[in-house]
């Protein structure tokens, strides 16, 4: 189970259920109803999505990943590529049988999420030998698509029309700037291996300091900016939650070592968090 979890790359199943709930939970709010059946068939489906393109990028990666990230299950060979081949296509085939259960935004957002993922790691595409559209497909997927798109998809089936509320473009638009920070820093500790293999990262183009202060700038004006917003709204619990999570961002700042790898590794996970309990404020206050 350890294994399977570390092929699918954890957090990134952990970021998913938790959006998903979230935007679901709001959604329930917002109309005053609920259908978990319809929830957990949606979850299914991106989880199994989920495990489709992180799978993929490490089917390609797996090189890279014997010097960046060597315990990786294809790295360290506790699984066997043709093992890795298999869980990443059942768990395509799997993702786009189920979404058509609840057309028209489930399928629209499995699809494009499938599309961009694979565009992301399989030559001759391979967008994250570039650093812009690295962090375009991070940014497009976990900022737009499964914001806007899931939260359109719970309305839809909830039995109202697919509106998109202030709180929903305001948690859109933090999560946005969530996904360019992770798609930056999740490279700060993979220099080694990205510039052996020819993977422009920004890391790699700029250095080190300059991708983490640009970063934490843009996160800090992101949240001091979604507070303000939430303030005006007359949403008070929402911009104190923003306030809080800046706390929690200048906590990991203080603790951050750029010349230590396992201190970076802990501070991206540490984004990770603040990222899950961004979706935990808005699922509560938004």
């Amino acid at each position: 189970m350890i294994t399977f979890l570390r092929f699918t790359r954890a957090h990134t199943i952990v970021g998913t259920t938790v959006s998903l709930l979230a935007l679901y939970l709001m959604a329930c709010r917002h109309l005053h109803t609920s259908d978990w059946s319809m929830f957990a068939v949606t979850l299914f489906s991106c989880l199994c999505a989920n495990v489709y393109i992180t799978g993929l990028n490490q089917l390609t990666d797996v090189e890279i990943d014997r010097i960046n990230k060597p315990y990786l299950p294809l790295a360290s060979g506790a699984y066997s590529i043709t093992t890795g081949y298999l869980i990443v296509g059942l768990g395509l085939v799997l993702s786009l049988i189920t979404c058509f259960i609840y057309p028209p935004f489930l399928p629209a957002t499995v699809i494009a999420s499938l599309v961009i993922g694979t565009a992301y790691s399989v030559p001759p595409v391979r967008l994250k030998h570039y650093h812009f559209w690295a962090a375009f497909c991070i940014i497009v997927v976990r900022g737009l698509i499964v914001n806007l798109l899931l939260y359109l998809h719970f309305r839809w089936w909830l039995g109202e029309n697919p509106v998109v509320p202030a709180t929903v473009w305001l948690l859109t638009a933090a999560v946005f700037t969530f996904g360019i920070i992770i798609a930056w820093f999740k490279d700060l500790p993979d220099t080694e291996g990205d510039a052996a293999y020819g993977i422009r990262t920004l890391s790699l183009v700029k250095n080190r300091k300059w991708v983490f202060r640009t970063g934490a700038i843009l996160l800090r004006l992101t949240l001091l900016g979604v507070a303000i917003v939430g303030w005006q709204l007359d949403n008070l619990p929402l911009a104190l939650g923003q306030l809080a999570l800046l706390a929690g961002f200048e906590y990991l700042c203080r603790r951050l070592d750029l010349e230590e790898q396992p201190s970076i590794a802990r501070f991206y996970q540490g984004v990770w968090v603040l990222f899950f309990l961004e979706y935990g404020v808005f699922a509560v206050f938004g």
